[in-house]
Formats: structure tokens, sequence, C-alpha cells
């Protein structure tokens, strides 16, 4: 797909809810006439404002998601003005079999809602948003879900199954479904619009923030990914642990005489780069506790990486070799020094970084790997934005794009 053609249609306002952050972008046509970025909902939130080129920062009262919608939609004054208006919101998941965008009704709400237990850090938050939109529109504006599961819907059965009773899997439909699809999709078609391999690249895409997970992606097609069938399996991540032996849950539930359910609650909010440093799952706060001498922010930085290293070594041979590898995300956007660390040790298969352009690069699309090296590293901001409103607009149209 070309992320530069423009769809025109009617107004969309796309909602994408973090576990304690909410980003919302108001498009006409395929540009964002307002942006605001809501970060800390529950203690101490913060908006940013993006209008043009101009900017602003405020704190507000935000204790939940529907709280900070309100305020977010608030300062868009636009979205008052509009005659057709559209809400699509990324949904993390809505179960096996509703992976496609579709527009959002009671039946859909229901199967959001079945899979709260699964990804109890996304899901409520969407759930309110959803609710608060309806509240605040009524009927009129539709509302979307675009789901982080349509990516990844069409892994090869090897990548897709687990090594589990067929009997098990077929009654309960267990199957990793994998996550945060818009991101690697986006990455993917970026790193085919700029790179020399086009849109026949192998490419391993890594979403690094406070979630993580890597995907292995040929011809624009996922065909491996480390989460599974919830966003707790993979890589480490802020406060979730990320793949750990499944014997450990019953043991642990055993030794504190607690239900599994209280374990999976901690594994996905206790554990992680917070879990092991004791005080921090922001990796800014870790790498400055790192370089003051902190053992325990050092120990969780360096398992982080070896994991992400692990995951890159993994998606290499999935893909039998890889013409790129693209860091987006918070820590991918932004920690140079960790996309050093991750990739430091791979020139043996031809993944060389320049040092200089990938301390200078910041946080801008670009490449970063060496010249001439073989497998080329790049640095792409996710717009998953911009991926709900062509999303929403393709469904309108009767002409959904095919990725």
């Amino acid at each position: 797909m070309d992320l530069g053609r423009r769809l025109s249609g009617p107004r969309v306002l796309a909602v994408n809810c973090g576990s304690s952050s909410l980003k919302l972008g108001f498009y006409e046509d395929d540009e964002p006439v307002a942006r605001i970025s809501i970060e800390r909902i529950g203690s101490g939130a913060r908006l940013e404002l993006k209008r043009g080129t101009q900017s602003r920062e405020e704190e507000i009262e935000a204790e939940d998601h529907g709280q900070a919608f309100e305020q977010a939609i608030r300062r868009m004054p636009e979205i008052g003005e509009a005659q057709e208006l559209c809400v699509g919101h990324r949904v993390v998941h809505g179960g096996a079999g509703l992976r496609e965008t579709t527009r959002i009704d009671a039946r859909v709400i229901a199967a959001i809602e079945a899979q709260l237990p699964l990804v109890p850090l996304h899901n409520g938050p969407a759930l309110e948003a959803i609710h608060a939109a309806s509240k605040a529109f009524g009927a009129r504006a539709g509302q979307f879900a675009v789901f982080d599961t349509h990516f990844h819907r069409n892994l090869p059965l090897h990548a897709a199954r687990y090594a589990i009773p067929r009997e098990l899997e077929e009654r309960h439909g267990i199957v990793r479904v994998g996550f945060h699809g818009l991101a690697h999709r986006w990455m993917s078609e970026r790193f085919a619009a700029l790179s020399k391999a086009g849109n026949a690249a192998s490419v391993v895409t890594l979403q690094l923030g406070n979630g993580c997970s890597a995907a292995a992606v040929r011809a624009g097609r996922s065909i491996d990914v480390t989460m599974g069938y919830s966003p707790l399996e993979g890589l480490m991540m802020g406060t979730r642990s990320g793949d750990v032996d499944p014997a450990l849950v019953l043991r642990l539930a055993e030794l504190e005489r607690v239900d599994a359910s209280v374990i999976a609650t901690w594994l996905n909010t206790r554990a992680g780069l917070l879990g092991v440093s004791g005080h921090s799952q922001d990796m800014r706060e870790l790498l400055e506790a790192e370089r003051d001498g902190d053992a325990r922010s050092a120990l969780a930085v360096e398992m982080f990486v070896q994991r992400v290293r692990k995951a890159v070594g993994a998606m290499l041979a999935a893909l039998g070799g890889a013409d790129g590898i693209v860091f987006g995300g918070g820590i991918g956007e932004h920690a140079a020094g960790i996309r050093a660390r991750v990739c430091a040790g791979f020139e043996w298969c031809g993944l060389v970084l320049d040092p200089r352009t990938n301390a200078a690069i910041g946080s801008r699309e670009g490449r970063i790997s060496a010249d001439g090296a073989r497998i080329e590293a790049w640095v792409v901001p996710v717009d998953e934005e911009a991926l709900i409103v062509r999303e929403v607009r393709g469904v309108l149209a009767g002409q959904r794009e095919q990725v």
C-alpha cells in the first residue's frame, strides 16, 4: 500500500488507548487537523495539543480514559464543526474470530469485554473511550474498532499454533493471534517504501515501548511474532514479564496461596523492567540509574536488551535472512544506546550500525546502518492513528485495503 496516497471522505477521529495514555488525531482527508496526547492517566495526567506547527502542554484531571477523552475533545472545537464524523478506535483484542475493522455495536462491545482477562491493560481503557465517545457524540458519529490482531491473521499454522492437545485448542479457540499489528504494519510498509528491497522486503520489526514485540514480515505479511495468545507472551516489557516457564505460574500460585489469576495480574503489572529494577518501568530513568551505578537498574536493562537480541535472531531465522530491521515505539525511536546494544554482535549476518548516525538521528525517520551493510537498520516513528483513519475510510468505501 502507498502510505502517501490520499483517501478522501468524512472526518475521522482516531483514538489510540494505551494502558495509561491516550492519543487522539482529528483528520480531514489524510491530514491531521489536531493531535492530542495524554500521558500518566490516573495520576498527574499531562496533555499535549498540537495544531499545525503550534503546540502547548497542560496538566489535567483525568482519573480514567473516559475522563481523558472528555478533556481531549473539549480542546478540539473542530469536531463540533464536522458534519460527517467517524470515530476509529484501536482495540487490542476482539477475540480470534474478530479481527477485521468493523462498526461497533453491542455484539462488538461484548466481544471486547470478553477478552478483558487476556488484555487487562488495554481493552478496559478502549471500552472507556468507546463509551465516552458514545456519550459525547451519540448517534451523530459512527464508531469503528480497528483491531491490533488483524495484521497477524494469516500467520502460518506452525507459528499460530501451540504444542497443546488439539481438542483443547479447538474447544477453547486457543491460537496465537499476535498484537501490535498496527505498529508492525506501519514499520514494514515504511521500510518497503524507503528501501531498495521494495514490496518484496523481508524485515524484522521491533515495537519497543512500555509494551514490546518483534515480528518477522515477508512481502508485507506477518509470518511470525513474539506475542501470542495474549500480549503477555514474548519480550520483557515495562510491567509485563514476557516469556516465563508455565510451571512458574502454577508454583507461585501454590507457594503464595493465591489463584492463578492473581499471578497473571502480577506478571502484567508488577514484572518486567519495573519488577527487576524495583523502582521504574521507564527506560530513560533506568538508563540514568545504570549510569549512576544502580545494579538492579543495570540488570533490568541488560535483561531487556538480551531478550530483544534473542528475538531478532529468532525472527531472522524465521525469515531465512532479512533485508532490514526497523526500530519503533518509545524506546525504539528515542533510545539510541538501546538500539546500539541490540545490534551489537550481529556483524556476522551483515547488520552493522553507523554509530554517529544512530546517535544523531534522534526520533526522526531514517537509516542508521553503516553504508554497505547487508541488513539495513532504520528508525521509523510509528503513526498508528494514520492507519486507523485509513482502515475506517476503507470500510466506509467498501474497498478495504489488503495487507
